[in-house]
């Protein structure tokens, strides 16, 4: 397993965003894949303690997607949005909104820099307002970030000591 690189967090208020940057042990184009794999989303989107389900993943400029989470309790969280723009294996945008908070969407844009052999995913979120900002924030996103990014860096492992 990789060692538990942390998660670059820089928030812009002035701009109402929040970058997210760390370095992947994977080629670019194999990070992208990953990103992309509707098969392979629910073994690293998320927190450990939920379970997430892809209910619909049409990866396509206008293509929309939904994830849903589960909880032990039985509880419910439901994410979507739509593809604005993908440019493998470097560029992917995308809306994300919350069901649970409708009208507070974010622009998503995840660009991979090609590292040789090794890959920085930046992430950009831009919101609608300093208070969806603080909002997100607040809500322990970072710790969340940062426990996603552990499960993709081990999913990548994974994917890479598979048997071709």
């Amino acid at each position: 397993m990789e060692s538990k690189a942390q998660l670059n967090v820089k928030v812009d208020k002035a701009h109402r965003a929040i970058m997210l940057t760390r370095i992947f042990e994977a080629p670019r184009e194999l990070v992208f894949k990953v990103l992309l794999d509707p098969k392979l989303v629910p073994q690293w989107w998320g927190p450990r303690n939920l379970t997430t389900k892809v209910e619909k993943m049409d990866v396509r400029q206008g293509g929309t997607w939904r994830y849903v989470q589960h909880d032990a309790a039985g509880q419910e969280f439901a994410f979507h949005g739509a593809y604005r723009e993908i440019v493998p294996p470097e560029r992917l945008v995308y809306t994300f909104e919350w069901e649970a908070l409708p009208g507070h969407e974010i622009l998503e844009t995840v660009t991979l820099e090609d590292l040789g052999g090794k890959t920085k995913m930046t992430t950009r979120d831009d919101f609608q307002s300093v208070e969806d900002l603080q909002g997100m924030l607040q809500s322990g996103m970072e710790g969340g970030a940062q426990e996603s990014a552990d499960r993709f860096a081990e999913l990548l492992l994974k994917v890479q000591k598979a048997p071709a």
